[in-house]
């Protein structure tokens, strides 16, 4: 059987070379907490790591915070219990996009408080005034500390978000943003200081590092976060307790640093290669909606749906030949549903017709076509079935 063509770059990009070294280097390594020659090892590949993931992403050192992935970042970052240098007072409601990731949707800790979702254009763009909206029916509830979560760039179909000029509007009201960035490092260029957010979530295994290490970036209007997950021995500033895996987080910062050295090399080629995949689908299905495409993307992301479709069927047919596609998030352990993202951009008619395809620095020509030739059987069986039917 021929090699599998992997196009989930998304879901987990494969673990970089220098991640690897990074990664093996460490295993042995001592507690970082340690005050003797072995921790005092530990702790300066923690801090090398954090130099790395802050001068990927234009912030500081100070500013990172390892966690054990995104979904704790996030978790970690969005809690009423934030203080800033000037206001010590909790949140007091809590704005979300309707295509954020689960992990936003359902993991924020404003429990009781007031939550509003700011509506998506049929491009999938968050726009200003759904924000300025979403904020206006918070301000009628009495909330005057408003935090703000829209994502930089969306894990399905690809597309950025207006972060900068939503984080001056957001700040303007009185309110925080915080930034889920983890699809953005190593596809585009991400400077914290540009999109003035004031938490930023990162992943490593998304940019070609270990699982099991992310980081929650603490702007400067941050002082305090007042409700840590884990609390314990203090490590991580007092901000997330527990003895740092230090593998993870050296392989994270050797995959930022490589990515970031790569990036407009890998970006260019990226784009190149999705335009190569989108045009060879819609010359086998000219009535294929690309979604997203009016809208600026990240370079590696194409997320394509058919009418009639059923994607998790297709999924597994590009499986079984070799290629392995994602319909929508893959963190929904496993299963294959209905994409509430594509649904909130206006098209809940093909929310479960949806596929994406990603790719990375190390795609290939041969592992598109072979893609393209899997969708072709895929579109014909389609065909076939509608065929009968009518």
């Amino acid at each position: 059987m021929a090699e599998r063509a992997y196009l989930d770059w998304n879901a987990t990009a494969p673990l970089h070379e220098a991640a690897r070294a990074a990664v093996l280097a460490a295993l042995d390594a001592g507690n970082p907490s340690s005050v003797h020659a072995e921790g005092r090892e530990a702790r300066a590949l923690v801090e090398r790591a954090r130099a790395e993931v802050a001068a990927a992403v234009g912030a500081t050192p100070r500013q990172i915070v390892f966690t054990s992935g995104a979904t704790e970042a996030n978790a970690l970052a969005l809690t009423p219990a934030i203080e800033t240098a000037d206001d010590a007072a909790p949140r007091d409601g809590l704005v979300v996009s309707a295509i954020e990731h689960p992990s936003v949707l359902r993991g924020h800790r404003f429990g009781a408080l007031p939550v509003e979702t700011a509506a998506v254009d049929r491009a999938g763009v968050v726009e200003v005034a759904a924000v300025e909206g979403a904020l206006a029916r918070l301000a009628e509830k009495g909330c005057r500390r408003p935090l703000v979560s829209v994502m930089l760039a969306n894990n399905e179909t690809g597309v950025i978000q207006p972060v900068a000029g939503i984080a001056e509007r957001v700040h303007a009201a009185g309110g925080l943003v915080h930034v889920d960035a983890v699809q953005a490092l190593g596809r585009i260029p991400l400077d914290v200081r540009a999109l003035d957010a004031d938490l930023v979530t990162l992943s490593s295994h998304k940019a070609g590092g270990p699982k099991g290490a992310g980081a929650l970036v603490l702007g400067p209007r941050i002082s305090h976060l007042a409700a840590p997950l884990i609390a314990g021995g203090g490590q991580e500033r007092g901000v997330r307790a527990g003895t740092e895996a230090v593998p993870a987080i050296a392989g994270f910062g050797a995959a930022a640093a490589a990515a970031v050295a790569s990036l407009p090399a890998a970006a260019a080629r990226m784009s190149g290669l999705r335009t190569r995949l989108a045009e060879g689908l819609h010359r086998i299905a000219p009535f294929a909606v690309e979604l997203g495409a009016e809208a600026p993307r990240l370079p590696n992301t194409l997320a394509v749906a058919l009418a009639g479709l059923a994607a998790e069927t297709a999924v597994i047919a590009f499986d079984l030949n070799g290629v392995a596609i994602s319909a929508g998030s893959a963190c929904s352990s496993g299963k294959v549903a209905a994409s509430p993202v594509v649904a909130a951009m206006g098209f809940p008619e093909l929310a479960g017709s949806t596929l994406r395809f990603s790719v990375g620095p190390a795609t290939t020509e041969a592992e598109i076509d072979r893609a393209i030739g899997v969708w072709q059987t895929v579109v014909g069986a389609l065909a076939n079935r509608q065929g009968k039917a009518a």
